[in-house]
C-alpha cells in the first residue's frame, strides 16, 4: 500500500483572481468515443483530433508533474471514452507515481470497463464515474445508438469487484426522455455502495438538443425522492466536487445532485480543463484555451510549464453565463473537451 502522501500547505496551493483554490486538473486523454450519444454527437460521429495533434503519454506525464509542484493533487482521466486509447494503464501508473498528486480518477461510459475495471485499479484508479442515462436497454439503444447497455452494467458491477471507491453512476436528467425514471436510479443505492449522481441537463453545443424546458432541476428531483424516501443525513462529498450528496434512511449507497444551471457552483470551482490536443479551458462553458501543446512537446523544464499554467488559472472566469443573455454555445463538442 502506498503511503498517504502530505496535503498542500496554504503557501502551495494555487487561488485564482476570485480567491478559488485551483487543485484539480480533468485531463482528456482522447476524442474519440464508442458511443454515439444524441446530446452529444451525430450518428456518424465528429471530426476527431489527428493522431500527431493528441497528447502523448509522456507529455500528459510531463504537464502532471508540473501541475502537482504548484500544488495541484488530484487528476482525473476523460475522453471522449478513454478506454478507447490503447495502453491507458501505464500513463495510469505514471501519474499515480506523481509526487503530490494523491487523488486520481476517471470518467467512462462503462462499455469497456469490465474488461479493465481490475487492472485500472491495480494500475492507480481509486474512483470512477461511469455515465448512464437510462436503465431500460432499449432507451439505452435509443439514446446512445448502441446496443450495449449489457455492458455497462457489468462494468458497474466489475468497479465494485474490483474495490473502487466510490464507484459513481452520472444521470443527466432531461425532461421527456429519462426523467421518470429518477427513481429508479434512486433505487440502485439501497444495497450497493453506488453514488449516483442527478446532473441536470447543460447546453454544451448548439447541436445537442438543448432548451430550458428539458432541464430538470436539482430541486424538482430531490422533492421527488422526498415525497417516497426519508432522507437520513447529508453525506460527505468523496472527492470533493460540485455535488450535494444526501444518504436515503437505511440505504447502503448515496443520491447527489449537481445543478450547474439552477444553482451554480461557479464560486467554488477548483478545476482546469485540458483537451486532448492540449489546450487549457479554465472553464467548461468557455472557448478561451491556452495552448500547452507546444512547449510540452519541446520537452521545456517543468518550471517553465507550471508557470504556463498558473498564467491559465489567470484567466479562468468568475462564472459561466448559462442563465442571462451572454452565454453562447462552446464550439467544441463535449467529446473534444473532456467531460
Amino acid at each position: 500500500m502506498k503511503p498517504e502522501r502530505p496535503k498542500p500547505t496554504a503557501e502551495s496551493s494555487l487561488i485564482d483572481g476570485y480567491a478559488r483554490t485551483i487543485d484539480y486538473l480533468r485531463i482528456s486523454v482522447t476524442d474519440r468515443c464508442n458511443l454515439r450519444c444524441r446530446y452529444c454527437m451525430p450518428e456518424e460521429g465528429i471530426p476527431t483530433i489527428s493522431h500527431d495533434s493528441i497528447m502523448r503519454y509522456e507529455e500528459i506525464a510531463l504537464l502532471v508533474r508540473a501541475a502537482a509542484s504548484i500544488g495541484f493533487t488530484k487528476v482525473r482521466l476523460t475522453g471522449g471514452e478513454p478506454l478507447v486509447r490503447r495502453g491507458l494503464t501505464d500513463l495510469i501508473e505514471s501519474i499515480a507515481a506523481v509526487e503530490g498528486i494523491s487523488d486520481l480518477s476517471l470518467t467512462t461510459n462503462g462499455v469497456l470497463l469490465a474488461e479493465e475495471a481490475p487492472r485500472l485499479k491495480a494500475a492507480g484508479i481509486g474512483r470512477i464515474n461511469i455515465s448512464l442515462d437510462t436503465l431500460k436497454p432499449d432507451r439505452f439503444l435509443a439514446i446512445t445508438r448502441r446496443d450495449l447497455f449489457g455492458r455497462v452494467t457489468a462494468g458497474i458491477d466489475a468497479a465494485l469487484g474490483a474495490g473502487m471507491d466510490p464507484v459513481k453512476i452520472n444521470v443527466v436528467v432531461m425532461r421527456g426522455i429519462n426523467d421518470d425514471e429518477i427513481m429508479d436510479f434512486a433505487l440502485l443505492t439501497r444495497d450497493r455502495p453506488l453514488a449516483v449522481r442527478f446532473i441536470e441537463f447543460m447546453p454544451i453545443t448548439a447541436q445537442n438538443g438543448w432548451e430550458p424546458a428539458k432541464v430538470v432541476p436539482s430541486a424538482e428531483v430531490l422533492s421527488l425522492i422526498r415525497k417516497r424516501y426519508t432522507i437520513e443525513q447529508e453525506a460527505e462529498t468523496r472527492g470533493g466536487g460540485p455535488s450535494t450528496d444526501l444518504r436515503i434512511d437505511g440505504f447502503a449507497g448515496t443520491v447527489g445532485f449537481i445543478s450547474p444551471v439552477s444553482s451554480h457552483f461557479c464560486d467554488r470551482c477548483n478545476r482546469l480543463r485540458v483537451t486532448a490536443d492540449g489546450r487549457i479551458r479554465g472553464c467548461l462553458f468557455s472557448d478561451d484555451e491556452s495552448a500547452i501543446l507546444p512547449i510540452l512537446r519541446e520537452g521545456r523544464p517543468v518550471e517553465e510549464i507550471a508557470a504556463f499554467i498558473k498564467n491559465a488559472v489567470t484567466r479562468k472566469p468568475r462564472a459561466h453565463a448559462i442563465n442571462d443573455g451572454r452565454f453562447k454555445n462552446c464550439q467544441r463538442a463535449m467529446s473534444a473537451i473532456g467531460g
